[in-house]
């Protein structure tokens, strides 16, 4: 088996223009968003090996909040969590996949995650 380095953040919420509640409310949608992404590993990870030997996690989290174009309409919730994939892409040669859940919470009734998990690997 080869090293893995798997970054994530789990339950980040925020809203966003998506699906049929967005086109019939006029309101975004509230959303949970988790990401594991892998990450190219270092042969070794010292205490003194410096924090650019990784990944900043507030890049993470940036990808699945601000980093959403304010104001488009994502009629799936499957193009929101592709566009998540595509920032962490361009954000960073060392990305390797990435793994985006997204659960819809504004059809929750009863605490059930409703949702979609995508996954993306970098295209050579």
């Amino acid at each position: 088996m080869s090293d893995t380095l798997i970054l994530e953040v789990a339950n980040l919420e925020t809203d966003v223009l998506t699906g049929i509640y967005s086109e019939e409310t006029g309101r975004p949608q509230p959303l949970r968003i988790s990401m594991r992404v892998g990450f190219k590993v270092k042969d070794r990870y010292t205490p003194d090996c410096p924090l650019s030997a990784s990944k900043n996690y507030m890049d993470l989290k940036f990808a699945a909040s601000e980093g959403l174009p304010e104001g488009v309409h994502f009629k799936l919730i499957e193009a929101v969590a592709d566009h998540v994939c595509e920032t962490l892409f361009v954000q960073d040669d060392r990305v390797m996949w990435v793994e985006v859940k997204i659960v819809k919470l504004a059809i929750s009734e009863n605490g059930e995650e409703i949702g979609i998990t995508l996954t993306r690997e970098r295209r050579a």
